[in-house]
């Protein structure tokens, strides 16, 4: 299955979890939560949004790395999860799901 394969079968997984909506962010695919983006696909990776500690704790575990939009300058609460480790992408997703869902209120 290809990237793009997974990203579409794991926005169908999501779609019952909470009311997500398809959207673009950063050039790319994105869902959103509340008009807020908390997952992408971008150049056949997943992007997540997560607490800045848990994405340190990942890059440090090897499960991805920070996202870098372009610019250089390699953003904070995105962490990049390769295709190779699709196992974790659902999990990851959720985890993103829940996180930007309850920010700000």
């Amino acid at each position: 299955m290809s990237p793009e394969e997974r990203y579409a079968a794991l926005g169908n997984e999501l779609l019952g979890d909470q009311p997500i909506e398809p959207g673009k962010g950063f050039g790319a695919s994105a869902l959103k939560v509340n008009g807020k983006i908390f997952a992408m696909l971008v150049k056949e990776q997943l992007v997540v949004k997560l607490p800045r500690q848990r994405v340190d704790t990942l890059v440090a575990a090897g499960t991805g790395g920070r996202f870098d939009p372009g610019h250089g300058r390699l953003m904070k609460e995105w962490l990049t999860i390769d295709p190779a480790a699709e196992p974790e992408w659902l999990p990851l997703a959720r985890e993103a799901l829940a996180f930007v869902a309850t920010r700000g209120r």
